[in-house]
């Protein structure tokens, strides 16, 4: 459970930025650590993405100092007044993006860019495939990917959220829920990459509708049991296991990604924001609600 207390503000070690905090990010993957899915020594602060004023830095730090407003990812308990931020997961954030932007833009920011831009380009003249697309990775992913010059099909549930994911660039977006859902895919064209959050429930039909030697990224969810009859007909294509939290050159992913909203190129859709003593409804509204975007946590509200 989720409880707020006072503890002692952290210290930064030699490659650390201490962040005073301005807005925390929720993650599903928040929920996942505190259920106990990763090693985690409790109790434990919960949060990953941050944004803030850097409020000291540790003695090999140079990129950043006291004073500067910046965004991150990969912290140490973002769900509080002072967060550890490793430096190398650090971005200078623009005056004109908000804290609550940048908060919000972290860990789901960076695995929509390496899904995308890294295991996608070059983009222009593909068709993408995003399934999730009003949800805080995919929509993201299908601005970078309209973005990049890519025809992007998305998937979302209601109407009002699929009309957003149009909005937000895609050309086509279908209701997840329906049953001809593969076909629908395959009357647009074959995707030359498919993005997946939901490999137990789409993986085959991902396998089916892909383009020969187009790419598979699965973000998370669990790799289902498929039979070998079933993949010894599988066309040849490129399957990646993608993660923000492993991703290379996450600061500079970071500033890339601010630098777009910066440039009103790119927007992070913030759906609610939550005073940090109701920290735990907004990890039960991550994986329970329906909304488009994301929802942040705000210590000082």
């Amino acid at each position: 459970m989720l409880t707020v207390d006072e503890v002692p503000r952290p210290g930064p070690g030699c490659t650390d930025v201490l962040v005073e905090v301005r807005a925390a990010g929720v993650n599903p993957v928040d929920v996942s650590f505190r259920e106990g899915a990763y090693p985690t020594d409790l109790p434990a602060t919960a949060g990953l993405d941050v944004a803030g004023v850097v409020s000291a830095v540790g003695e090999d730090v140079t990129a950043v100092e006291v004073g500067d407003r910046v965004c991150a990812t990969g912290v140490d308990g973002a769900y509080a007044e002072y967060a550890l931020a490793p430096a190398n997961n650090v971005a200078q954030l623009p005056d004109d993006v908000s804290f609550v932007e940048g908060a919000a833009v972290g860990l789901a920011g960076v695995t929509a860019w390496q899904a995308v831009v890294h295991y996608g380009s070059p983009l222009p003249g593909k068709t993408v495939l995003f399934h999730g697309g009003s949800g805080g990775v995919g929509h993201i992913g299908v601005q970078l990917a309209a973005l990049g010059g890519a025809r992007v099909i998305a998937t979302a549930g209601a109407a009002d959220r699929r009309d957003r994911v149009r909005d937000l660039g895609a050309g086509d977006v279908f209701d997840y829920a329906r049953e001809d859902l593969g076909t629908a895919v395959a009357d647009v064209g074959a995707p030359d990459l498919v993005v997946d959050h939901r490999p137990e429930t789409y993986l085959e039909l991902d396998l089916e509708v892909v383009a020969e030697g187009g790419t598979l990224v699965l973000i998370e969810g669990e790799f289902p049991e498929t039979s070998t009859a079933f993949l010894s007909r599988v066309k040849e294509l490129t399957i990646q296991a993608v993660s923000g939290l492993n991703a290379p050159d996450v600061g500079s992913t970071l500033g890339d990604l601010v630098g777009l909203i910066a440039d009103d190129r790119l927007t992070v859709e913030v759906e609610r924001t939550y005073p940090l003593e109701d920290a735990a409804e907004a990890q039960r509204a991550v994986v329970e609600d329906s909304y488009v975007g994301k929802l942040v946590v705000e210590p000082g509200a």
